[in-house]
């Protein structure tokens, strides 16, 4: 999906990961995420949002819940991060990383909200009366107001099988007066997901109808006294989104793969201002017929992978074509369209979410200045191995 890409923007990562390999620095089933371009691109797209007074919560789960990359994002002044779920809060605050908002896909359970909001998070998001008035009562106890954002939807709204939840927005006057009765918690703000979505048709980013639909409801907070709420309008989010967001209202936005130049519209070839920051490293294990085999665990069934580069070095590898493992099967190994000598390190760069992942995570820093170094290795879900 990003192979192409990558050689354009960031050639000198693509020489790193055949040398770091063929070196035995790192092995198979590793993403080499290099930082020195992810600040870049994370410092544009900063930039960009400040201009239009836009606030950014950054998204890590795509790079395996990284540390190291999180605390670098809060040196550069981000919101805090968007932890996806409450494993990911938990890992982010023991890191001493600013919590930004907590709840947006994943609700917290019971025995782990007191725990989370120790963390003193910016915002949570409830889908419901009954997480609200549990986040009050925890609040209350520690002693201070929680902020919560409603997630809200309508029946037209997208909505991701496996994340529905949230307020219909028609039952949301009935919804703000018991959550205005319940201590220990203030409505601030309102979100939806997915708010924009790339069309291969259009070739543009679209806006969906959540972001009316947020509209909406802001707008009845507004006229029974709520201000200065955040509207958040994730998905998607780029620099090329910035403008558009501001226009919408937005006040937040929350780049995951904005900050890696991964999303499916830097993909679709259109020149935009990040570069490429990740490329996924194997081995070629073994051959069987006319196909070769390399270590897989790394695998993401909405990666839109297809295309590998193999050898011991960029100038003389040879580009195969990848039969991703079906979706019944493990991911045990890549199938790729020719042989290849075993011990040739194989390259590819697909739209990752490496936190439900086997593979280890490599930080690379310096570069850009032709000095890299690798800063850690860690496991998917953010610990560190080395």
């Amino acid at each position: 999906m990003f192979l192409d890409r990558l050689n354009k923007t960031n050639k000198s990562l693509v020489d790193l990961a055949f040398s770091l390999h063929q070196q035995g620095a790192i092995e198979p089933d590793t993403y080499i995420v290099d930082l020195d371009s992810l600040i870049e691109n994370a410092q544009k797209l900063k930039k960009k949002a400040n201009e239009k007074n836009i606030q950014l919560y950054f998204m890590l789960k795509q790079l395996g819940r990284n540390p190291l990359i999180a605390q670098t994002l809060d040196e550069l002044g981000y919101a805090g991060a968007v932890c996806v779920d409450y494993r990911e809060a938990t890992t982010r605050g023991e890191n001493g990383v600013r919590l930004g908002h907590v709840g947006n896909l994943v609700q917290i359970p019971l025995q782990s909200i007191e725990r989370i909001l120790t963390y003193r998070p910016e915002i949570v998001t409830v889908f419901s009366q009954e997480e609200a008035k549990r986040i009050g009562e925890v609040a209350e106890r520690l002693g201070f107001v929680q902020s919560i954002m409603l997630k809200v939807l309508d029946t037209e709204d997208v909505q991701y099988s496996g994340q529905s939840g949230g307020f219909y927005v028609d039952e949301l006057e009935q919804v703000e007066q018991e959550i205005a009765k319940t201590s220990g918690v203030h409505i601030a703000g309102v979100c939806s997901f997915p708010c924009f979505l790339f069309s291969d048709q259009t070739n543009r980013i679209e806006t969906l109808h959540n972001v009316s639909t947020v509209q909406k409801a802001c707008e009845y907070l507004h006229s029974v006294g709520y201000d200065n709420l955040q509207v958040n309008l994730p998905s998607q989010s780029c620099t090329a989104l910035v403008d558009r967001v501001s226009q919408l209202q937005g006040t937040h936005m929350e780049p995951g793969h904005g900050l890696t130049g991964t999303t499916p519209y830097h993909a679709a070839g259109n020149d935009m201002d990040e570069k490429t920051s990740y490329v996924y490293v194997s081995e070629i294990s073994h051959n069987l017929g006319s196909n070769s085999y390399c270590y897989g665990g790394g695998f993401y069934r909405r990666g839109h992978l297809h295309r590998a580069l193999v050898g011991k070095r960029e100038d003389s590898a040879k580009t195969c074509e990848v039969n991703a493992p079906t979706p019944e099967s493990i991911d045990y190994y890549f199938e790729l369209s020719q042989n290849a000598t075993v011990g040739d390190t194989v390259l590819m760069c697909f739209r990752a979410q490496m936190f439900v992942t086997r593979s280890h995570i490599a930080v690379v820093r310096g570069l850009s200045h032709n000095a890299p170094v690798i800063e850690g290795v860690f496991d998917s879900q953010g610990r560190k191995i080395r």
